[in-house]
Formats: structure tokens, C-alpha cells, sequence
């Protein structure tokens, strides 16, 4: 595969690359990252030719925008595709910095946040971000996290708020101070609820569609389809089972992973093996394998990752691999493969 290669998004008429670079990792989601090597791993992704950037101001209560922006705010505005997102809105942490618990974040920013999905909130986030990015235009903006593992049986409470938030997206699309925008999805079953009550371009799904769930296949994707939704994939390595195999210690889901998981990964690993096919490539192009997906955007924590990351797209995998995926019972027997 290209990892250059251009693809509309939905019906957006937006293109964005087939290979993207996901911000979360530059945030200090499970291992501090020196600042020097934050910039050593940007650097080398663009001058890699890496265009689609994606960040938000949850990465490290702010610290992945400020990161991004040191490199983006330098480079031509018309040469590269950025996403950030909306929905939280953050304050000052009022003690000593280091008391400030940023969990999940293992480093980051000393700033507190509460969610608000509101016009006024919206507005509020995505000036915070244009000042930590250094730039007064955001491509794409992704409205963020709001599901049910964050907010329980509030979530009906929550989509009536976006009422007000989606009037405000729309206004900034219709002045062009954004190309597009969508929802980020960790639960799959939020895309239903999100069709049912608004127009959407695109859906950033991060986690249900992997080598290792291709739940999306049976009715949602089909409705994205119809309606010209765009698909994004992030977190193509499933938070990093997929990058760094079946270890005990591996992260799925952004949590440790089941024994169940492993076994699976473990087995996957296996026909890879025998075919010859590198774990990373086969995860990072297979959601590319679908007509509605327009791009990955895998993390990455140095440069060496940046360079993997291309390499494994460049990978050349046979359908014998997929079919076999297929005949073991690994990989949904529908799934686009080539």
C-alpha cells in the first residue's frame, strides 16, 4: 500500500492521506516522552511526507497540542490535513503541579477539565486549541469520548446538550473555519445513536475495527455507506496488542489485556509467521482494506516508530494471508481484504 495515497473522505470532498500520525502517544499516555524526542519524532514524521495530523486537547490535558503545534505552526498551512476535538473544557489545576493527577496520562499538563458538549463549550475548546496549536484553522474537528464508558446512563442527558454544540459545528463549517466534522467512537454502539439524531461527516473509530473486531461490518459501516460518512481508524495497533504482540503486559483497549485477547493475537501471530507478514503491517492495512475507510493514524513515541509505521504499509500481503485469516475462524469471513 501507499502510505501517500490520497482518499475522500466521505462525502466531504476533503482528501486526507491513507497513513496519518495519532497524537495520544506525545501526550504521555503510558510512558513519558522527553521533549527532545517529541520533536526528533515530529520532525522525522514530516519530513517523512506524513500530512494528516491528529491531536486533541484530552492528550495530555494539552500537552500533544502543544507538541503538534510546535512543529505544524512553522510549516505551510496548505500542506498538511489537522484534527482536533471538542467536548472538554479545560481550567488551570489550582495546587502544586506535582500533585496534579493527570491519570490515565502518566505525564502531561496540570490542568483540570469537565466535559461540555454545548455551543458554548465547543467554542470555548476550540479556541483553547488553536492557541496551544499556534494555528487559527483546524481541518477537521471530532466531537470526543462522548459514550457510554464515560458517561453511563448519562449519555441521553449528554446528546441533547450536543444540541446546541452541533448548531455551532455547523456554523463554523458553513463560515469555512472548518472543513468537517465528526464523533470519535471507542463504543460502537454509539454510532446508531448518533445517526439516528444527527448529520455527521465522518466518524473517527478508535478501537471496533481492528484485526481483532470487525463488529462495525454487519449494519454500521453498510449505513455509513449510504449516508457518505466518513470512517477514520485510530488506534489501528488496538491501543498495542497489535504492535507488540501477545505479551502478558500488552495493552488492549487501553487496559491490559485478557488471556482471551492474547490467545487470539497468539494464533494471528502464528499465520504470520508462516506467511512471512509482520504483525504491524497486517494491522495497519487491514482496516485500509475497506472502500469506507479513508485513513489510519497509528501513535508513535520516537522516530523509529514514525519509519516503521511507513514501512509496514509499504509491505506487500498476500490474499492467501487474509483468506487463511478468514478459514481459521480469525477474521470476519465479509471483510474487505484487497
Amino acid at each position: 500500500m501507499n502510505p501517500f495515497e490520497t482518499r475522500l473522505l466521505g462525502n466531504t470532498g476533503i482528501k486526507i492521506p491513507s497513513l496519518g500520525f495519532g497524537g495520544a502517544p506525545l501526550g504521555e499516555l503510558f510512558e513519558k516522552v522527553e521533549h527532545l524526542q517529541a520533536i526528533e519524532t515530529l520532525d522525522e514524521a514530516y519530513a517523512s511526507g506524513i500530512r494528516y495530523y491528529d491531536t486533541a486537547p484530552w492528550y495530555g490535558h494539552g500537552l500533544s497540542e502543544h507538541r503538534l503545534g510546535n512543529l505544524l505552526h512553522q510549516k505551510n498551512r496548505h500542506e498538511f490535513i489537522l484534527s482536533t476535538k471538542v467536548g472538554r473544557v479545560y481550567r488551570p489545576f489550582k495546587g502544586e503541579p506535582v500533585l496534579f493527577n493527570g491519570s490515565p496520562w502518566v505525564g502531561g499538563l496540570p490542568f483540570e477539565w469537565n466535559f461540555d458538549y454545548s455551543a458554548a463549550g465547543f467554542e470555548r475548546s476550540f479556541l483553547d486549541s488553536t492557541m496551544r496549536l499556534g494555528l487559527n484553522q483546524i481541518d477537521l474537528l471530532v466531537i470526543h469520548d462522548l459514550d457510554r464508558s464515560y458517561h453511563g446512563k448519562s449519555v441521553s442527558n449528554k446528546l441533547q446538550e450536543l444540541e446546541t454544540g452541533m448548531e455551532w459545528l455547523k456554523m463554523m463549517k458553513n463560515s469555512a473555519a472548518i472543513q468537517a466534522f465528526g464523533a470519535g467512537i471507542n463504543d460502537i454502539e454509539m454510532i446508531p445513536l448518533f445517526l439516528e439524531h444527527f448529520e455527521l461527516d465522518f466518524f473517527l473509530v478508535a478501537m471496533p475495527y481492528t484485526l481483532l473486531n470487525q463488529e462495525p461490518l454487519k449494519d454500521i459501516f453498510p449505513e455509513c455507506e449510504r449516508r457518505g460518512i466518513g470512517i477514520i481508524i485510530g488506534s489501528p495497533y488496538a491501543s498495542g496488542i497489535l504492535a507488540s504482540g501477545s505479551r502478558k503486559e500488552s495493552k488492549y483497549g487501553y487496559v491490559a489485556s485478557s488471556e482471551e485477547i492474547r490467545k487470539k493475537v497468539q494464533s494471528i501471530e502464528v499465520i504470520c509467521e508462516d506467511h512471512g507478514i509482520p504483525l504491524k503491517a497486517a494491522a495497519l492495512q487491514f482496516p485500509l482494506a475497506h472502500p469506507q475507510v479513508s485513513s489510519v493514524i497509528p501513535g508513535a513515541l520516537r522516530a523509529a516508530q514514525v519509519n516503521e509505521n511507513l514501512e509496514m504499509l509499504k509491505i506487500h500481503i498476500p490474499l492467501e494471508f487474509w483468506l487463511e485469516l478468514k478459514q481459521t475462524g480469525l477474521l470476519h469471513p465479509e471483510a474487505p481484504v484487497a
